[in-house]
């Protein structure tokens, strides 16, 4: 893959992703929330892919798969006015098919073209498949890293942001009160990711997130996190109780683990 082809696919992205702005004002600004996030995203695959030594090809596939990953969320949001997968549709297995049926990567080579869309396919999956091969595998640790990152700075972005500036299809809708889930805490304390299925309010929903951490696979995802102070984001816009605080000690604890070891 050469940098010409990496032009060539943000530019049909330029093009397809202005296909769907609105002159409503909450269409377009969800809409935007996804071109800016999928830029984020992109700047920090190739972060994380360069500081994990990889070299330019693998790079350069990354940030196309950075590039394409939620672009099933525009069609998605246009007929269901959700991000919501489980009340509308798996938005990365739309972005695969998308891909597809619109030939955008004919320019590659065949096994280059199936590694991206399967990396698309299954990079909002609970866990990545088993039965994928390696060079995949390794594409889908760095687009669920790069991704979870910069989802950590959109939300911390929507609770600092006054109501009627926040896009619409960010928010959870779960009750915002200052009860919190045991399963949720259970999950920072015994080091597990948490599931959406267990969210019952605001707070579940930022402790959630905050287990992402536990499912970072390279060293440079969690200094990114640290470097943008994106986990203090979160953890301040908790209940300060003594309970979500010793949960927090053990994931402040974990991450500095990681760093000091300097695990991928």
């Amino acid at each position: 893959m050469t940098q010409d082809d990496l032009i060539y696919f943000k530019n049909w992205f330029a093009d397809y992703t202005r296909s769907y702005y609105s002159t409503d004002t909450e269409d377009q600004k969800n809409i935007l929330l996804k071109v800016e996030h999928t830029d984020n995203v992109c700047r920090n695959i190739v972060r994380i892919a360069r500081g994990s030594s990889m070299d330019d090809d693998q790079t350069r596939l990354a940030e196309t798969v950075a590039l394409f990953h939620d672009v099933g969320r525009f069609s998605q949001y246009m007929k269901y006015k959700t991000f919501r997968d489980d009340i509308s549709t798996n938005h990365g297995l739309l972005g695969s098919e998308i891909l597809a049926e619109e030939k955008v990567l004919q320019r590659l080579p065949e096994d280059e073209q199936q590694m991206i869309i399967q990396a698309v396919k299954f990079h909002n999956a609970f866990a990545i498949p088993t039965v994928l091969e390696s060079r995949v595998v390794l594409l889908l640790k760095l687009i669920r890293d790069a991704d979870k990152a910069d989802i950590f700075r959109v939300f911390i972005k929507y609770y600092e942001s006054p109501v009627e500036e926040r896009a619409s299809a960010t928010a959870f809708k779960v009750p915002d009160t200052t009860e919190y889930s045991a399963v949720m805490l259970s999950c920072i304390m015994n080091k597990h990711v948490a599931s959406y299925a267990n969210i019952r309010t605001e707070n579940d929903f930022k402790l959630m997130k905050l287990s992402w951490v536990y499912d970072l696979h390279f060293n440079e995802s969690v200094r990114l996190l640290v470097e943008r102070d994106y986990l203090n984001g979160i953890i301040n816009k908790l209940p300060q109780t003594e309970e979500i605080m010793s949960a927090v000690t053990i994931l402040r604890d974990y991450v500095a683990q990681r760093l000091k070891n300097g695990k991928q």
